[in-house]
């Protein structure tokens, strides 16, 4: 047989076939790629969503010592509220019985406005 007629009875179908498998494997790295480009950006978006939640979570944190503040200072309210209520208590009972007066340490005093407006212009 001719060298050139064995190279003609080759089956053509070889040579198509290996393209085929290689069109095949580009088809299948792009959709791999594809995927990864996908989960690249799903992953973007959570590590947005994390820092976000973050951030919630630090004015959370801010608004509880706000809160601690306001409730550090509630004693002392009803401290000034236990000054204003003690004196109309201690007066009350004093017009019924006539006893010894309660020794307190502490007096609240109301001024008016008015009259320190008047002493500070006097000045």
């Amino acid at each position: 047989m001719r060298p050139s007629s064995a190279a003609s009875t080759r089956p053509s179908h070889i040579g198509s076939a290996g393209g085929l498998s290689a069109a095949a494997r580009l088809m299948e790295k792009r959709k791999e790629y594809d995927a990864v480009v996908a989960l690249d950006k799903v992953s973007a978006e959570l590590v947005d969503r994390i820092e976000a939640l973050g951030e919630d979570c630090e004015i959370m944190a801010d608004a509880g010592q706000v809160h601690g503040s306001v409730l550090e200072h509630w004693s002392k309210m009803f401290g000034i509220i236990n000054l204003v209520v003690s004196p109309r208590n201690s007066l009350a009972d004093n017009a019924e019985e006539p006893s010894e007066p309660a020794a307190t340490t502490e007096r609240l005093v109301r001024l008016e406005i008015s009259s320190l407006e008047q002493v500070e212009g006097s000045k």
